[in-house]
C-alpha cells in the first residue's frame, strides 16, 4: 500500500495532492503516509564554493564511476590522476554531461516544504576528491621516454583519447619512481604525494591519468569540463580520496550520489548519520534556506567530531515526496551510469521518455555529503550495497499560520498555539544553527505580534 501511494504522488499536481491530503486527514485515522507539503526551495551544490560531485552505479563487481571535479583554472592546465583497479580500454571511458549530475542533485536536494494552517472557524479544521594537478599540455613519447619509464619502473598501459581529453592508464612498482615519472612529463606534483601513491601501488592499483586536448576543446566550443566517466569491473567498492587532500587548501566538500538496484549504500569504515530533518521552521526561513542550510551544516559537522559522512537522502528514483525535481527518466539514468534498467525502458516511446520510472525499477539513490580533511578521513571510502529500502530526505517545514478574519471561541486558543509553536520553532533554529535567538525571534512575523510572544526578560538578557 505505502508503494503504490508514492508511486501515485509521483505524477500529481500540487493542487492535487493538497486534495488527497484533506481528504486523507477527513477519512483515515492512521497518519497519511504521504508529507503532503507544498516544495518551496532547495539546499542544491550551489550552497558550496569548492564541491566535487561523484555518481557511482554498482550492481555486483560492475561499476560505472562519473567525475566532476570543481576545477577553477585555464583548460591547459588541467590534470586528473585517479587511482583505478583495472587497465581502463578506450570503450570503457566516456565524457559525460554536466546535466545529469544536475538533475541528480537537484532530485535529491534537502527540500523546505511549507503547509498552510485552516481557519479554526471553520468546522472541518483546527489542526575535492581526485585534486586537479597542472599539467603541461604534451607528453613526449619518444624512445628515450620509454627506456625511462622502464628504469623508473612505470608502464604506459594504455593511452587513447575520448572527447577532448588525452588519457593515460599508468602502473608502477614504486611511488619514488611514478612520481619521478610525472614530474618528469611536467606534472606538479604536492609534497606529501609519495606515501599515498606508494600505497595504491601496493593494492595493486593502476592510475587513471587525463588532460585536455586544447584543439579538441576548442573545436567543439566548451565553457567547462565535462564529467568523465569510466565503466568497470571488479569487487572493490571504493572511492579514493586521498590524492585529493595532499595539497588541499583547506576542508574538502564532496557530494556522492550511490546508485543501486536493491536499496540503500552504507560506508563501511566511517559514521553515517543522518542530517537533521523534518524539523520546523520559522517562516522567514524561506528567503533565507541557503544561509540556513549551510550554517546547519556546519554546526552538525562540529558537533560529530569532523569525520562523519552525512545522509542526505535516501529514496527509491520511481517517486518523490515532496518532489523538489522530477524523477530522472529511464534515458536519464543510462547516461547517470545505470546499466541494468531494460533497454526496453530506456527506449521508451516519445509519449513516455519524460516520465519517471515505476517502483519496480529497482533503482535507488543514495546521496552522502562528505567535508573532510586528512586527519580526520585518513583513509578512502569503503562501501558496500545493501537490501535496506528506507525512505529519508533532509526535509524543514514551515507552518503557515492562519491570517484571517476568526471570530469563534476556538480562535483564542488557536492563537496561543501558533505562539507556542513560533517560540518552538525559534528555538530549533538557534540550536539547529548557533544563530542568536534574540536575533531570530525579532525577524517572527508573530500571529498577536512580537511584544505578546516574546518574554520581557529575553529582552534584558539576550542570547
Amino acid at each position: 500500500m505505502d508503494k503504490a501511494i508514492r508511486k501515485i504522488f509521483a505524477y500529481l499536481r500540487p493542487e492535487v495532492i493538497l486534495l488527497a491530503c484533506l481528504l486523507g486527514l477527513l477519512l483515515f485515522v492512521q497518519p497519511a503516509v504521504a508529507f503532503c507539503g507544498f516544495y518551496v526551495a532547495q539546499a542544491d551544490t550551489s550552497l558550496y564554493n569548492h564541491a566535487s560531485q561523484v555518481i557511482i552505479a554498482k550492481d555486483g563487481d560492475r561499476t560505472v564511476l562519473t567525475m566532476a571535479n570543481d576545477y577553477q583554472g585555464e583548460a591547459k592546465d588541467f590534470a586528473l590522476v585517479v587511482p583505478v583497479p583495472v587497465v581502463l580500454q578506450e570503450d570503457q571511458v566516456n565524457v559525460g554531461e554536466r546535466k545529469i549530475i544536475e538533475r541528480l542533485d537537484n532530485f535529491s536536494a534537502p527540500r523546505l516544504v511549507e503547509y498552510f494552517d485552516s481557519n479554526p472557524c471553520d468546522s472541518y479544521g483546527g489542526r575535492q576528491f581526485m585534486d586537479a594537478m597542472p599539467a603541461a599540455p604534451t607528453m613526449s613519447r619518444g624512445a628515450q621516454e620509454k627506456v625511462s619509464n622502464e628504469a623508473l619502473g612505470v608502464t604506459i598501459e594504455n593511452q587513447f583519447s575520448v572527447g577532448e581529453y588525452d588519457i593515460l592508464i599508468l602502473s608502477a612498482k614504486e611511488s619514488n619512481g611514478l612520481e619521478t615519472w610525472l614530474s618528469q612529463n611536467n606534472y606538479r606534483i604536492p609534497a606529501g604525494a609519495t606515501d599515498v601513491l606508494g600505497a595504491y601501488i601496493k593494492q595493486g592499483l593502476k592510475f587513471f591519468v587525463a588532460k585536455v586536448n586544447l584543439k579538441e576543446f576548442d573545436r567543439q566550443g566548451f565553457q567547462a569540463l565535462r564529467p568523465l566517466m569510466m565503466a568497470y569491473e571488479s569487487p572493490r567498492f571504493m572511492l579514493p580520496i586521498r590524492l585529493g587532500m595532499v595539497n588541499a587548501d583547506g576542508p574538502q566538500e564532496l557530494i556522492v550520489y550511490l546508485l543501486s538496484p536493491r536499496g540503500a549504500v552504507e560506508i563501511t569504515n566511517y559514521r553515517t548519520e543522518k542530517i537533521p530533518s523534518n524539523l520546523d521552521l520559522p517562516e522567514f526561513v524561506q528567503g533565507e534556506f541557503g544561509q540556513f542550510y549551510g550554517s546547519m551544516f556546519d554546526t552538525a559537522y562540529k558537533r560529530s567530531g569532523n569525520n562523519v559522512a552525512f545522509l542526505e537522502y535516501s529514496w527509491d528514483m520511481g517517486s518523490c515526496d515532496p518532489c523538489s525535481a522530477d524523477p530522472l527518466s529511464p534515458q536519464e539514468l543510462r547516461e547517470a551510469g545505470v546499466f541494468w534498467l531494460d533497454q526496453s525502458d530506456a527506449d521508451s516511446s516519445p509519449a513516455f521518455r519524460g516520465m519517471p520510472l515505476p517502483r519496480t525499477s529497482n533503482v535507488f539513490i543514495t546521496r552522502l555529503h562528505l567535508r573532510y580533511t586528512p586527519d580526520k578521513f585518513p583513509e578512502d571510502l569503503r562501501f558496500q550495497n545493501t537490501a535496506n529500502q528506507d525512505l529519508f530526505q533532509g526535509r524543514y517545514v514551515l507552518r503557515r499560520p492562519y491570517r484571517g478574519e476568526m471570530s469563534c471561541t476556538a480562535a483564542k486558543e488557536y492563537r496561543q498555539t501558533v505562539q507556542k509553536r513560533q517560540r518552538e520553532e525559534a528555538k530549533t533554529l538557534a540550536n539547529l544553527t548557533g544563530w542568536p535567538l534574540t536575533e531570530i525571534e525579532n525577524k517572527i512575523d508573530y500571529l498577536e505580534g512580537p511584544q505578546d510572544a516574546i518574554p520581557w526578560w529575553r529582552k534584558l538578557w539576550p542570547r
